[in-house]
């Protein structure tokens, strides 16, 4: 589902995140848009000091399980399965009633990932000759934020600490957890009708703490942002390629209102 994310967080947006200035001289973080499936690192903010404190990281963003040992059975895993976004529904037991992946990551994991909006698309049916909706669809990408346009904001996530065992190597691996559509991702998201879990402050803050029920942890990881804070418009079909990754100025008429 969210699997094309962006930000821009600045020297200054650092010094509020952390709420200290040390060991940040001359530091500018800049991220444009990415797609998961470049499996790169992301920023990522965990929770340390037993969930007193949290600190700015840049994960590996893949949920990597524990029955992957090497780089070559992660290669091979990827050819049909991905663990960039994990359901908030199912994060102690999956679909089929058995335990889930992502049970480390929700029990003991839990972290906020930094985006200032992210890419869906719209799949909307191509017209036939006689003016009918045929079953093929034109994909449409739209980017997502909310509307006061923030510098970033936070989207909840999982990690877990991967080893390589072949290498003797190891990094932080983290999900995006999702959530059931609001009313303006449904319009968007016409196919699986998901979201990123998008998290207020005070929320964001408490996701991150120790103690939480599993209750509590799957309320917030199915926490759906109202869609009147947010807002969306279409993007350039080669988004990824632009040097301006989004613009209000792409005129898309012929499209379908919401």
């Amino acid at each position: 589902m969210c699997y094309y994310n962006q930000c821009r967080v600045s020297r200054a947006a650092y010094i509020r995140l952390l709420a200290i200035e040390k060991e940040i001289k001359n530091f500018f973080l800049l991220r444009n848009v990415q797609s998961g499936f470049e499996y790169t690192n992301w920023p990522v903010l965990k929770p340390t000091n037993e969930g007193k404190d949290f600190e700015l990281s840049d994960m590996h963003w893949e949920y990597i399980p524990s029955f992957i040992k090497n780089a070559e059975e992660l290669k091979e895993a990827r050819k049909m399965l991905t663990w960039l976004n994990a359901k908030g529904e199912n994060l102690f037991v999956n679909e089929k009633g058995r335990l889930s992946i992502y049970k480390e990551g929700a029990t003991s994991g839990r972290c906020l990932v930094l985006s200032s909006g992210f890419y869906e698309w719209r799949h909307i049916p191509k017209m036939g000759k006689r003016g009918l909706p045929l079953k093929q669809t034109e994909k449409i990408p739209y980017f997502i934020t909310l509307k006061t346009e923030p510098e970033y904001f936070f989207m909840a996530g999982v990690y877990r600490h991967w080893q390589n065992i072949d290498r003797q190597e190891s990094a932080d691996t983290f999900a995006i957890v999702t959530t059931e559509a609001n009313s303006l991702m449904q319009q968007i998201h016409t196919t699986k009708k998901r979201m990123p879990v998008i998290l207020p402050e005070s929320l964001a803050f408490e996701w991150m703490q120790n103690g939480l029920s599993k209750q509590r942890i799957t309320e917030l990881a199915t926490y759906q942002y109202n869609s009147s804070e947010m807002i969306a418009w279409p993007a350039a079909k080669n988004f990824l390629t632009l040097e301006e990754n989004a613009s209000k100025e792409f005129n898309y008429e012929h499209l379908p209102p919401f």
